[in-house]
């Protein structure tokens, strides 16, 4: 049995995988001059960054559905809000 949201991510770590090597023309395996502490760190402070601006969102949609119980008048306020 395969699990597609496995298989959707491993290819997606191929991919970006690809694209390193196309940038930095190194694997990560082979490249021991970065700081990996410090790139997790700014990795999950992007994230969060991400997490907070998926929640506001979340909220302003949730919002936006109490708010507006007619389907296109709620779908032209999501469409507004993700422009």
């Amino acid at each position: 049995m395969s699990d597609q949201i496995v298989l959707e991510v491993i290819e997606k770590y191929a991919k970006r995988s690809e694209v390193g090597i196309a940038k930095y023309g190194t694997t990560l395996e082979t490249n021991n001059k970065d700081n990996y502490l410090q790139h997790l760190q700014e990795e999950l402070m992007d994230a969060t960054l991400y997490l907070q601006k998926i929640m506001d969102q979340n909220k302003e949609i949730t919002n936006l559905v109490k708010k507006y119980s007619n389907d296109a008048e709620l779908g032209y306020k999501i469409r507004e809000l993700i422009r």
